[in-house]
């Protein structure tokens, strides 16, 4: 098949390049739910900012830690209003500047600055470690935040004798709409979804916070049959100390994050050999004999009990548990009939008389 990823339904978390990824995934042939976990938004009073920045140009920093590319941009903008841009560019131009990843290395070469180290991981814990290595006593750090306040790392720098200025440029909010994300937390808990992707180690634990008391039941689907794929390994963070497995690039960038999709959904599909054809059952699809024949989620549930074990017969009562509560047997029959015609393959599920359903193992 062309579209390695057809059949498979990828939730996007992301708010910022939504539509980016969301295209990359559909024109391999995925299924994709938007539900943004959260949005940037610029501070509504740059009070904070603006002394920030007065405090670099008043006392010029040794250090500038340089956590993201949308800040960066962000911070010097801000500037550029206030008529600050060019006196700021000057104090942080001699900083010994640190860049935490690529979009914030390329914010500061556009701004005509120069890093001077980067993480191999991306982390602020190396970046500490780092600066802590290479002494920061009697030094002025200018520590752009991203989102939120890191009291971890201003601590642990003051406590190696820095002094921290922090430079707030924009937080993190809730989605405008959480209809979305809420409709994908119903989908990660009911297992409907392949995979669910996040950018930003924030919006994973947005997902999580919003989940609520079905805390526990999204992260059981996402150490099982739901794939959690991150785009690094700093986002991946919140769900590895969860226990969730995590599918991640070497390289933070979007496109990698969409190989390693390609890479691994495939391989966690279940193929079986019934009624003279090939199945290879995927998300929301079945893949038989190389034709892709989208199926519908009751059907697709009974397709996948009847998979686990191939030529044994199950009840009525036991597929009537792979459907949605409130399903009684007939609903199993119809699931049944629209699964046939579905798969346009009628031998491949086979009736056994006042017994119930099994696949006609060849």
């Amino acid at each position: 098949m062309r579209d390695e990823l057809a059949g498979f339904t990828i939730g996007v978390t992301a708010d910022r390049r939504r539509d980016e990824l969301a295209a990359l995934l559909q024109r391999r042939g995925a299924r994709v739910v938007l539900a943004p976990a959260l949005r940037i938004v610029p501070l509504a009073d740059d009070t904070d900012l603006r002394e920030a920045t007065r405090a670099c140009l008043d006392r010029p920093p040794d250090v500038l830690m340089a956590n993201t590319g949308i800040g960066m941009r962000g911070w010097l903008e801000a500037a550029e209003g206030w008529g600050l841009a060019e006196p700021l560019r000057g104090v942080l131009g001699r900083s010994y500047v640190v860049a935490r990843g690529p979009k914030a290395t390329g914010a500061i070469r556009a701004a005509g600055l120069r890093e001077h180290w980067s993480p191999a991981s991306e982390s602020c814990d190396e970046v500490i470690d780092h600066l802590v290595r290479r002494g920061v006593a009697g030094q002025v750090i200018a520590m752009q935040l991203h989102g939120e306040r890191q009291p971890e790392c201003t601590e642990a720098l003051e406590a190696a004798g820095a002094t921290v200025i922090e430079v707030p440029v924009y937080r993190w909010a809730p989605p405008t709409d959480p209809a979305p994300l809420h409709r994908l937390i119903d989908l990660v808990a009911g297992r409907l979804v392949d995979a669910v992707t996040f950018t930003s180690a924030p919006a994973a634990e947005a997902l999580l916070r919003a989940a609520g008391d079905r805390t526990d039941t999204v992260l059981a689907a996402l150490r099982g049959d739901v794939l959690a794929s991150c785009v690094g390994a700093v986002t991946a963070e919140p769900l590895v100390r969860r226990g969730v497995p995590v599918s991640a690039p070497n390289r933070a960038r979007l496109g990698a994050l969409v190989r390693t999709i390609v890479d691994e959904l495939p391989r966690r599909t279940v193929s079986v050999k019934a009624g003279g054809h090939l199945l290879t059952l995927r998300g929301h699809a079945a893949v038989v004999d190389g034709a892709l024949r989208p199926l519908a989620p009751a059907p697709m549930a009974v397709l996948r009990a009847l998979a686990a074990s191939p030529g044994k017969v199950l009840s009525r009562t036991a597929l009537l548990r792979t459907l949605p509560r409130g399903a009684d047997e007939h609903a199993v029959e119809m699931a049944v009939a629209r699964l046939r015609v579905g798969l346009n393959a009628p031998r491949v599920v086979q009736t056994v008389v006042k017994r119930g359903y099994r696949l006609r193992v060849d």
